[in-house]
C-alpha cells in the first residue's frame, strides 16, 4: 500500500477568549498558536510536551471536534474551510480517536457488542448478522474472543477495556486514528502490549496515527516522527532518529533528560529535566517562551521570539541550537 498525505496544517491555530472576572476585558488564550506538519498514511507522527502545550487542542481539531480559529486543516484532501455541512459526516468517519481513559470513554451499561455494532448502526446500512460478524472480526483482530462480546466494560482489565476502545475505533476503517495518551492509564507492563497492537494494526489498515504523548520514551518505537510543542508552538520537529540522537532545542533535551532509559549507552547526558512550570498561556512571557526555564538562554532569547528552522534534517525554534548541540 502507498503513502498519501492524509492530514495537512499549515499554521494551524486555536485561540480562546477568556473573561476572568466583570471588571477586566478578556483575555486571549493561544492553546495552539501557529503549528504546521504534514501526516501520510501507514505512518506516525507523536505530538510531545507537558500539560497545557496545546497537543490535545490539536487532537480536537484534527478530530473535528473543535475549528480552528486560523491557518488551514486539511482532512483526507478536503480544506476544512470549504467543506459542506453534509460532508463534514463522511470526514468524522475518516478520523477516529483513541482516548485516554479506556473505561471512561465506554458505556458501562451497554455490552461489548452494542459499542461495537453502535457506528456500524449510525453510519451504514449493514444488517445485524453483517453487524454481528463485522463486530467478531474487530474482536479477533485486537486479541479478544467473540464470546467476550455479550460482557459489560467493567469485566475486563484496563488493557482489554482499551483494546476494545481500539476495535470502536476501527469499525468504520478509518484512515487517520488521534490517539490521545492512549497507554498512560495502564500498567507500564500492559503498555508495550497495546502498542505493538497499535502497530500491528496500522500495518494491515494503513493507518495513519496522529500519537499524542506527555512521555518520549513511550512514542521512541512507534512513531516515525516527532514534534515537541511547548506553550501551544512547535520547537522541534524531526524524525524519532534524529529527535533521539540529535535533539537540538534544550526543551527536548530536557525531555529526554526525564525519560527513563534501560540502555546505558542512551544514558548519557542530556541536561536537566524541565524545572519550574509551565508560564501562563494567558500571559506568555516575551521571546522565547521557554527562556525562563532554560540554562542557555540569553537577552537575544528573553526579547525575540525564535522561529523553526532547519538546523540539518530538523527544524528547531532556539536562537542557540547550533551552540549547545
Amino acid at each position: 500500500m502507498g503513502s498519501a498525505t492524509v492530514v495537512r496544517a499549515e499554521n494551524l491555530s486555536r485561540h480562546y477568549r477568556v473573561r476572568r472576572s466583570m471588571f477586566v476585558k478578556p483575555a486571549t488564550l493561544k492553546a495552539l498558536d501557529g503549528v504546521s506538519f504534514e501526516l501520510e498514511s501507514g505512518k506516525t507522527l507523536a505530538v510531545v510536551g507537558e500539560s497545557g502545550c496545546g497537543k490535545s487542542t490539536l487532537a480536537r481539531l484534527v478530530t473535528l471536534i473543535e475549528a480552528p480559529t486560523g491557518g488551514r486543516l486539511e482532512i483526507d484532501g478536503q480544506v476544512l474551510e470549504g467543506v459542506r455541512r453534509r460532508d463534514i459526516g463522511d470526514l468524522r468517519r475518516a478520523v477516529q480517536l483513541i482516548f485516554q481513559d479506556p473505561y471512561g470513554s465506554l458505556n458501562p451499561r451497554k455490552k461489548v457488542s452494542a459499542i461495537l455494532e453502535e457506528p456500524l448502526i449510525i453510519n451504514t446500512r449493514l444488517g445485524r448478522a453483517e453487524r454481528r460478524a463485522a463486530v467478531a472480526d474487530m474482536l479477533a483482530k485486537v486479541g479478544l474472543r467473540q464470546e467476550q462480546s455479550e460482557r459489560y466494560p467493567h469485566m475486563f482489565s484496563g488493557g482489554q477495556r482499551q483494546r476494545i476502545a481500539i476495535a470502536r475505533a476501527l469499525m468504520l476503517r478509518p484512515k487517520i486514528v488521534v490517539a490521545d495518551e492512549p497507554v498512560s492509564a495502564l500498567d507500564v507492563s500492559i503498555q508495550a502490549q497495546v502498542l505493538n497492537l497499535l502497530k500491528d494494526l496500522q500495518e494491515e489498515f494503513n493507518l495513519a496515527y496522529l500519537f499524542i504523548a506527555h512521555d518520549l520514551g513511550v512514542v521512541r518505537h512507534i512513531a516515525d516522527d516527532i514534534i515537541v510543542m511547548y506553550l501551544g508552538r512547535v520547537v522541534e520537529h524531526g524524525s524519532t532518529e534524529d529527535i533521539f540522537t540529535r535533539a537540538g532545542h534544550p526543551y527536548t533535551r530536557a525531555l529526554l533528560a526525564s525519560t527513563p532509559r534501560l540502555d546505558p549507552k542512551l544514558r548519557r547526558k542530556r541536561g536537566a529535566a524541565p524545572e519550574g512550570e509551565l508560564p501562563s498561556p494567558l500571559n506568555p512571557p516575551p521571546g522565547c517562551a521557554f527562556h525562563g526555564r532554560c540554562p542557555h538562554a540569553t537577552d537575544l532569547c528573553r526579547q525575540e521570539r525564535p522561529e523553526l528552522r532547519a538546523i540539518g534534517d530538523v527544524r528547531i525554534a532556539c536562537h542557540h541550537a547550533e551552540a549547545i548541540a
